[in-house]
C-alpha cells in the first residue's frame, strides 16, 4: 500500500518522472516532481514504487570574476516560491554561487497579495515567481498559471521597465505566451515541457552575472538551464551587474 512521501513513478509515462505522493483521496495519488516542477495525479494501480536517494549536489562556480582590479556588484534576486523543499535546493544554489538573494515560500494563491510588499522591502534586481504548473491538453486548461500571470501583471502596473526589475516566472508547463505578454522577462514553457527545480534560479544567476554594459547572451543563458528553450524563453535585455576600479586593497 502505498502511503504520503513515498517515490513513485507512472507505468502509464513509462516511468519517466520521479515523484513524491502528497495526497491520496479513495484510489486517487496525489503527485509532486522531485526534480521536475510539476503537479500530477494517477490512480493507484498505475503507480510503482521508486528508491530515491538525494544526493549532494555539486555547482561550480558560474562566473570568474578578475577580483585582483575591479570590484562588481551582482544583482539581488527575490525568489518566491510554492514549495519549501524547492526553495531550499534553490537557497543551496544561491549561496553556492554567492549570490545576494531573499526567499519565501506561499500558496500560489497568496504570490498577488504579497508581491509588491515584498519588492519594496527588498529592493532586488530580479524576481522568481514559481512553484508548481501542469496544461491539461484536452482542456486547453493551466493548473495555476494564471496566478503567476496575476502576480506578474501586478508587479509591471508599478515597475514598467524590464530594465529597473527582471521577471522570470512560470513552472512546468505553464502560460508561456500569457505570462510573456504580462510582462514576464522570462517565462516557461514555450513547448509545454517540464523545467527541473533550479531552472528558474540558473537564469536568475546568469542575469545576476551578466555586466550592465552589454546585451545578455540570451542564447547561452537558456543553454545552462536542464531544458534549455524547450523549457524557458525570454526577451534580450541588457545584463545588471556593476562592476568598477579600483578594488580596495585588502589588508
Amino acid at each position: 500500500m502505498f502511503k504520503i512521501g513515498d517515490y513513485v513513478t507512472r507505468k502509464k509515462h513509462n516511468n519517466d518522472i520521479i515523484f513524491k505522493i502528497v495526497e491520496i483521496k479513495n484510489n486517487i495519488v496525489f503527485l509532486k516532481g522531485v526534480d521536475v516542477r510539476l503537479l500530477a495525479n494517477a490512480d493507484v494501480n498505475d503507480l510503482s514504487i521508486c528508491k530515491y536517494c538525494k544526493k549532494k549536489e555539486k555547482y561550480d562556480l558560474k562566473r570568474e570574476l578578475d577580483t585582483n582590479k575591479y570590484f562588481y556588484i551582482p544583482g539581488k534576486v527575490l525568489h518566491i516560491d510554492t514549495d519549501e523543499e524547492y526553495m531550499n535546493r534553490c537557497e543551496e544554489y544561491y549561496n553556492s554561487q554567492k549570490i545576494r538573494y531573499f526567499a519565501y515560500h506561499f500558496n500560489v494563491k497568496d504570490f498577488e497579495k504579497n508581491i509588491i510588499d515584498l519588492i519594496e522591502k527588498n529592493s532586488p534586481d530580479i524576481v522568481v515567481i514559481t512553484g508548481h504548473d501542469a496544461y491539461y491538453k484536452n482542456e486547453n486548461k493551466y493548473l495555476n498559471s494564471n496566478y503567476y500571470i496575476k502576480t506578474v501583471k501586478k508587479i509591471r502596473q508599478k515597475y514598467k521597465s524590464h530594465d529597473n526589475l527582471i521577471i522570470i516566472a512560470g513552472a512546468c508547463q505553464s502560460d508561456y505566451e500569457g505570462l510573456m505578454l504580462s510582462g514576464a522577462t522570462f517565462a516557461s514553457s514555450p513547448t509545454h515541457s517540464n523545467i527541473h527545480a533550479l531552472d528558474p534560479a540558473i537564469i536568475a544567476v546568469d542575469l545576476s552575472f551578466s555586466n550592465s554594459d552589454k546585451k545578455i547572451d540570451i542564447e547561452k543563458i537558456l543553454n545552462d538551464t536542464n531544458y534549455g528553450s524547450k523549457g524557458f524563453g525570454g526577451i534580450i535585455i541588457s545584463g545588471i551587474m556593476k562592476y568598477g576600479f579600483p578594488r580596495k586593497e585588502e589588508h
